[in-house]
């Protein structure tokens, strides 16, 4: 049976849901966007696409949702994000794990063809600074206590890799769990993501030329680090919906190359305008405030394997089509 041939269950209505329920609705696939709240009024306004307010702690509320319809696919994004969970500890991890707990055990009892959920990167980045040479496999080895996730936000989605991987084994429940590069793309006007952000800070330091100096240890890494695109992230979500047969059920997702910070720093200048970044001394650094620079790029040969997925969109198609106020500065 295809995941096309039913509805589709999408937690979460920001960024990658909404994206991910603009394509099923434009191949005829009925979705169900659940969150606290509401999406964009395009989006609620798709044809298909229709929305149902409520939380992933509720376990009524949920049990109502899977009696109302009988899902063949559930796409879960839902998730606080790091500056939740480090405001409201014991509420973000309610959400995060418990939410995705509630949502395995009532996919496999409705007998939902596929399971697909977001993760992230970062579950590896504590690994970074014993890598061995060469791409990084989606099954790395870390340490269990010297290279633990050290964020809360990690360690739920780590956490949650691993009930997929065990609903998968012992209740039959087909999972995948697809590991985001940073993520770039639909960013509202104050971004609340560390990719949205730094680009933000990029295009206005272009807009003013000059020489701007990053002072934020946040928007600073050495070496390559990767970034993917929003409509990418929906792709993979849709690929890893469809694909019949997924062996390794955890998938790297990145955009189809690399880069450092004067990368993304020139990039945006052709596009903006010319500027001087300065980047204060520091110690070797990762992205978004990890202590461990990436060693290599993700190998994402499982992925094409076994999704049929290829990143599409590089970072100049990304910047180009996300911020449009952009393009009248294109040389």
């Amino acid at each position: 049976m295809s995941a096309a041939t039913g509805p589709v269950l999408i937690t979460g209505a920001g960024l990658i849901g909404s994206q991910t329920a603009r394509l099923l609705s434009a191949r005829g696939q009925p979705c169900t966007l659940f969150d606290t709240r509401p999406p964009a009024a395009e989006i609620g306004a798709l044809p298909g696409v229709r929305f149902v307010t409520g939380d992933l702690t509720d376990r009524a509320a949920l049990e109502a949702l899977f009696a109302a319809t009988r899902f063949t696919g559930v796409v879960h994004t839902a998730a606080m994000l790091s500056n939740g969970l480090r405001a409201d500890p014991v509420r973000g991890l309610e959400v995060n794990i418990l939410g995705t707990t509630h949502l395995l055990q009532l996919a496999a009892a409705q007998g939902v063809r596929r399971f697909v959920q977001a993760s992230s990167a970062t579950v590896v980045y504590a690994g970074f600074d014993r890598a061995p040479a060469g791409p990084m496999t989606e099954d790395c080895a870390l340490s269990l206590i010297s290279q633990r996730p050290r964020s809360l936000y990690a360690l739920s989605k780590l956490t949650c890799e691993h009930l997929a991987l065990h609903w998968r084994e012992a209740f039959g429940l087909s999972t995948v769990s697809l590991r985001f590069a940073a993520v770039l793309g639909g960013e509202a006007a104050v971004p609340s993501s560390v990719p949205g952000q730094l680009m933000n800070r990029l295009i206005a330091a272009a807009r003013q030329g000059g020489t701007h100096a990053l002072d934020d240890p946040l928007f600073l890494w050495d070496g390559e680090e990767e970034f993917v695109d929003l409509r990418d992230c929906a792709r993979a979500m849709v690929s890893a919906l469809d694909a019949p047969a997924l062996a390794q059920g955890v998938y790297a997702i990145a955009g189809p190359s690399g880069h450092t910070l004067a990368d993304v720093a020139a990039c945006v200048a052709a596009q903006c305008g010319a500027f001087t970044l300065d980047v204060p001394p520091h110690a070797p650094v990762g992205f978004a405030g990890f202590p461990h620079p990436r060693p290599a790029r993700s190998d994402q040969s499982a992925a094409r394997r076994e999704l049929g997925f290829t990143a599409r969109h590089r970072l100049e198609d990304t910047l180009r089509h996300w911020w449009p106020q952009t393009e009248r500065h294109a040389l």
